[in-house]
């Protein structure tokens, strides 16, 4: 166990980088438990399946939630085509696969320039939920209410059929996965996203961010150094992107 923390030093916003099958809460019980600290939350769930920048909020700081969570963010997403899944993401169940050898690059990049600017989307039918390392998939009951989004910016970066990745800059709340099915869709064959990282929320960045696997070496003292101290966090939170 490590030495114990004044809270007073760690009013502040502790970028993390979560890799993939790590739940967003654990990360927060993991700082709380290896530092002992009693006030910690996160600007922001990053889905278990996703890897990539994650905001820890420790003391005085969590009062930053709700201006974190209504920042744009940006991300990295990977996604396959010629495969469709009840959950749109490699999480589900495949319920469709087609030929997709007769999509371009350029057809790709043609469908996703649909998905720039204001748009509406429809939540997937079906959501997986891992808890303590068992995946359930969660089947939406009544109807599915369309979600309005902006998205900023959105481009190809990486063509390896049937992968292929995209970078998107978009507001809160976009089902990136639903872009991916989407896009398949009017490619005729059909897609599913494979891989997410988010890279930016506001003005904070993973590259900034510190590796998970070094929060079990971290000292307390370099806890404090890592930690955005709250009159730099507050006017980060107030740059746009």
């Amino acid at each position: 166990m490590k030495a114990w923390i004044n809270p007073l030093e760690l009013d502040g916003i502790l970028a993390v980088d979560k890799p993939r099958g790590v739940a967003s809460h654990d990360v927060v019980s993991r700082v709380r438990r290896l530092f002992r600290i009693d006030k910690a939350g996160h600007g922001g769930t990053l889905d278990t399946n996703a890897t990539g920048l994650l905001l820890i909020l420790l003391g005085k700081a969590t009062k930053f939630f709700d201006t974190l969570l209504a920042k744009d963010k940006a991300y990295t997403c990977t996604m396959r085509l010629g495969c469709e899944t009840n959950t749109q993401d490699d999480e589900g169940e495949v319920v469709a696969e087609k030929p997709f050898d007769y999509v371009t690059r350029g057809d790709l990049e043609r469908v996703l320039s649909e998905f720039r600017g204001d748009i509406f989307q429809t939540p997937p039918p079906v959501n997986a939920v891992t808890l303590d390392g068992v995946t359930r998939f969660i089947r939406q009951e009544g109807e599915r209410k369309q979600r309005f989004v902006h998205v900023f910016r959105l481009l190809v970066t990486g063509w390896e059929p049937p992968q292929a990745t995209f970078d998107i800059l978009c507001t809160k709340g976009a089902y990136l996965r639903t872009i991916a099915h989407d896009a398949g869709q009017m490619l005729g064959c059909g897609a599913c996203l494979t891989g997410l990282r988010r890279t930016a929320s506001g003005r904070f960045r993973v590259e900034d961010a510190l590796p998970y696997a070094d929060l079990d070496t971290l000292t307390p003292a370099q806890l404090v150094e890592r930690t955005i101290p709250m009159p730099t966090a507050a006017a980060l939170l107030k740059e746009t992107f």
